[in-house]
């Protein structure tokens, strides 16, 4: 049995914000999603989570978002995926 999480909270953010000291990773995201594991291995060898129209690939242990499909897209150019503290 694993103990890998069954969910995340992936948060989309601008990679460049202004006075990024004074802003939360959460207030500066432009869109959240909840993903839940699918039980299914990605493409990068990390287990597969979907959910609200993405879909990633997250190393559990760091809690890093290794490939993401937004909308069956590609991460549109200057946005980062992260996993929610």
């Amino acid at each position: 049995m694993t103990n890998e999480p069954h969910r995340f909270t992936i948060l989309l953010v601008p990679e460049h914000i202004e006075n990024k000291d004074a802003v939360s990773v959460q207030d500066a995201a432009v869109r959240s999603a909840v993903v839940e594991a699918t039980g299914e291995t990605g493409g990068t060898g990390y287990p597969r989570y979907a959910g609200e129209g993405i879909v990633a690939d997250i190393d559990p242990r760091t809690r890093t978002v290794e490939a993401v499909l937004v909308d069956g897209s590609e991460l549109d150019y200057g946005l980062d995926a992260r996993v929610a503290p």
